[in-house]
């Protein structure tokens, strides 16, 4: 592994950006209808200014260069609960354990800070990457991005017990 995982910082949020702009619209491509992507990729290709500098959002970066990114936050209701946020490899750098090493650091972390249950609202093409981590299939869920438009995904969860 030639890549660091880190806590993002706010000058990281254009970076960030780009990767998601560059990478969401082929990833996604296989499992999603063109119709879906049109309205929901400009939302969900958005990088998230209030995660970037929460100190629980993570990139992987290899000679200057964004590769991943994706962390965790607490739950609002359950300070036990944590969700996973926005995680995503380079289209370009899969299979180098960029997304495996930045969800084990989201995990760990989450542990650390008493976190007993993780849960994400999965894509579609990322199902079978959680699963491999542990992470197990509750629902399909269908997300109102913005009025009209919608983005299906699953809800999957871990036990962190």
């Amino acid at each position: 592994m030639s890549f660091i995982v880190r806590p993002s910082v706010k000058t990281d949020l254009p970076a960030v950006d780009a990767l998601l702009a560059r990478s969401y619209p082929k990833l996604l491509k296989a499992d999603y209808p063109p119709s879906v992507l049109v309205t929901a990729l400009p939302i969900i290709s958005r990088a998230r200014p209030e995660l970037i500098g929460c100190g629980t959002y993570y990139v992987a970066e290899e000679a200057g260069q964004i590769l991943g990114a994706g962390g965790w936050t607490r739950d609002r209701m359950r300070a036990d609960k944590g969700h996973i946020r926005h995680v995503v490899s380079d289209d370009r750098a899969l299979r180098r354990g960029v997304g495996r090493a930045i969800l084990e650091l989201a995990i760990e972390t989450a542990r650390q800070s008493g976190v007993v249950e993780l849960e994400c609202a999965s894509t579609l093409t990322a199902v079978p990457f959680y699963e491999a981590m542990g992470f197990e299939r509750e629902e399909l869920l269908v997300i109102d991005l913005a009025p009209g438009i919608q983005f299906p995904a699953v809800r999957m969860r871990q036990n962190l017990k």
